[in-house]
């Protein structure tokens, strides 16, 4: 371990140049300004606390490692107050502690001091599998049945995220109406519903709206019936118009405001709510008001799960003050987290920075409806995999509705081409633009859950319906098999299920196979793989048909028309039908005979 003692005025940091070789860097996080690798983007000196990327630097998911192409991993003490810099000056990465007045307020030393281990091994992924693999404990270690059907679940079935834009439009019959659709399209299987806050009059209610669901008791038993389990979104934050509000004030259950007094809560924003408090979770009689109200939940209306929506470090007061000191506000969403995984079937979480336990999947960041969005999901999707987080919930097909800190939605045509836009409407709410639909579709069918919001049936356009039962028996068929197998690394090692091509067996990175496209796999952002068996390379631009491919060392199988392709090489101009998506499949070298 690397320890740095800094004194008064003065502030520990180190950078790592990379301006004379030739190296990539992976890991820590994503926002707008960083993508894939790392080394790709620029950031100035940041706070390293989760974020929404449109309004702050960093994104929802974060983790204190990054590892490079030449084999060497950098690991940074979870008690640092540590601050990041990507390209500010110089071609490097550099690291700063520093105390400030929100992000590392508690001071845990008299003077920032920061700590960090350096790891090094012939090679990246087995320094990457070497380093996850080294745990306290595999992720399996007290998985119980249930948890493990529950992950299985997930992977295999679709989540339906039943979101309408505003409070009035969510009902008993808004849930019955949407189940029925997903069964009358008669080739998508049920799985989860998963419904957002508005199943409360208020946020922070943590009580059904019975003037809005008169009849909920009997909506979920019918969707138990049809073979649909049922999540209900869950905040830690409580309106101040909520019932709750002034019994949590008055039993102190609320975070306060530093140097103030304790029975004063501290106030913060988040998404639409202009006002609301935060639950303490270090109280030890917050965790029991909370578990009486979501059993009652559950004892009354037979909720399956729920879906944490614990917001990012930005969404805390300013001036937090919690019963036990917090690192920093981070440190929140990692109690609430382990408080509740064990006690309550939980499906995923919003942010993290820290890896919950299974069946527990994080959540990519929201994005917008639009084609430069779809082409960050998968630097994310490869970023948030490479920090240890190998179950991961991806957004909506086509796009989430609207952003966090945001009651504003989104029109789904913002930023997307000028032809085949669409006038369709579902829920109120405009549909993605139908070329961009298809596109995000035939991505999500390789992801580790499929979730969505708009149901290909709503565009009324047959090519959109075949593409989607075609797309549906290639998941059944193929994809799932393989997240399922690949879900034993994930739990022994914490080997992502999609990775990138430079974790893969024979490519540049992994210990294997150099020549002219070397370097490729370790740049390529637009494709990914299944665990080591099938790449995917998708079409991320507007009325596109053709794309570069790179295909990893080894013997392929195109699945557009069956071809075997000899890898460690570029495609050129490879055509991808608007109704198809490029897939390769791994198979044994003498195949070729």
């Amino acid at each position: 371990m690397i320890l740095f003692h800094f004194f008064l005025g003065i502030f520990p940091n180190d950078c790592f140049d990379w301006s004379d070789t030739k190296v990539h860097w992976y890991g820590g996080g994503q926002s707008i300004n960083l993508t894939w690798p790392l080394d790709t983007g620029t950031i100035q000196y940041t706070p390293f606390i989760t974020g929404d990327i449109q309004n702050s630097q960093m994104g929802n998911v974060l983790t204190r490692y990054l590892i490079n192409s030449k084999g060497a991993a950098i690991i940074i003490d979870e008690e640092t107050p540590l601050y990041i810099s990507v390209n500010a000056r110089n071609k490097e990465i550099c690291l700063l502690a520093k105390y400030d007045d929100f992000a590392y307020a508690n001071r845990l030393t008299e003077y920032a001091e920061m700590k960090y281990n350096i790891c090094i091994s012939t090679d990246m992924k087995s320094l990457h599998s070497s380093i996850h693999s080294h745990r306290s404990a595999p992720l399996w270690d007290g998985l119980k049945p249930i948890d493990m059907h529950i992950l299985e679940s997930l992977i295999s079935e679709p989540v339906w995220q039943i979101a309408p834009r505003f409070k009035h439009e969510l009902k008993a019959e808004t849930i019955s109406k949407y189940t029925e659709d997903v069964i009358y399209l008669g080739f998508l299987k049920q799985g989860h519903v998963l419904i957002n806050e508005f199943w409360q009059n208020e946020i922070g209610d943590l009580a059904v709206d019975t003037s809005r669901f008169e009849t909920l008791n009997e909506t979920v038993d019918k969707l138990h019936r049809r073979g649909f389990k049922v999540a209900f979104t869950v905040q830690p934050f409580i309106s101040t118009e909520s019932a709750n509000f002034g019994e949590c004030v008055q039993k102190r259950l609320l975070i306060s405001e530093r140097n103030s007094d304790r029975r004063i809560p501290a106030l913060t924003r988040f998404k639409s709510l202009a006002s609301a408090g935060v639950l303490d979770i270090t109280n030890s009689k917050t965790v029991p008001w909370i578990m009486n109200k979501l059993q009652a939940v559950i004892d009354k209306y037979d909720i399956d799960s729920f879906y944490f929506d614990l917001g990012t470090a930005y969404d805390m007061p300013h001036y937090y003050q919690c019963e036990k000191k917090l690192i920093n506000p981070d440190q929140y969403k990692t109690a609430f987290i382990k408080t509740f995984e064990k006690t309550l079937k939980v499906i995923g979480v919003s942010s993290a920075v820290s890896l919950p336990s299974p069946p527990v999947f994080v959540s990519l960041p929201p994005f917008e409806s639009t084609w430069e969005a779809m082409r960050r999901v998968i630097p994310t999707m490869l970023t948030y995999g490479i920090n240890g987080y190998p179950f991961i919930m991806p957004g909506a097909v086509g796009g989430d509705i609207y952003w966090p800190g945001s009651e504003q939605f989104l029109p789904s045509s913002k930023g997307s081409a000028d032809i085949n836009i669409t006038d369709s409407a579902h829920n109120g709410i405009d549909l993605p633009e139908v070329e961009l639909y298809m596109r995000w579709l035939q991505m999500a069918t390789f992801l580790p859950v499929m979730k969505f919001t708009h149901l290909p049936s709503k565009y009324n356009d047959e090519r959109v319906l075949e593409m989607a039962k075609n797309l549906t028996s290639l998941r059944q068929k193929v994809v799932t098999p393989l997240l399922l197998k690949y879900k034993r690394s994930a739990l022994e090692e914490g080997l992502p299920l999609v990775r990138p091509l430079w974790l893969v067996p024979g490519a540049a990175g992994a210990g294997g196979a150099g020549g002219a496209g070397a370097d490729a796999a370790l740049l390529v952002r637009d494709e990914f793989c299944v665990g080591d068996e099938l790449v995917v390379a998708p079409i991320l631009y507007p009325n596109t048909t053709t794309r570069e491919v790179y295909l990893p060392a080894g013997l392929w199988q195109d699945g557009i028309d069956g071809s075997l392709r000899k890898g460690n090489r570029w495609m050129h101009e490879y055509r991808v039908p608007v109704d198809r998506v490029a897939y390769f499949i791994r198979k044994p070298d003498d195949m070729r005979f």
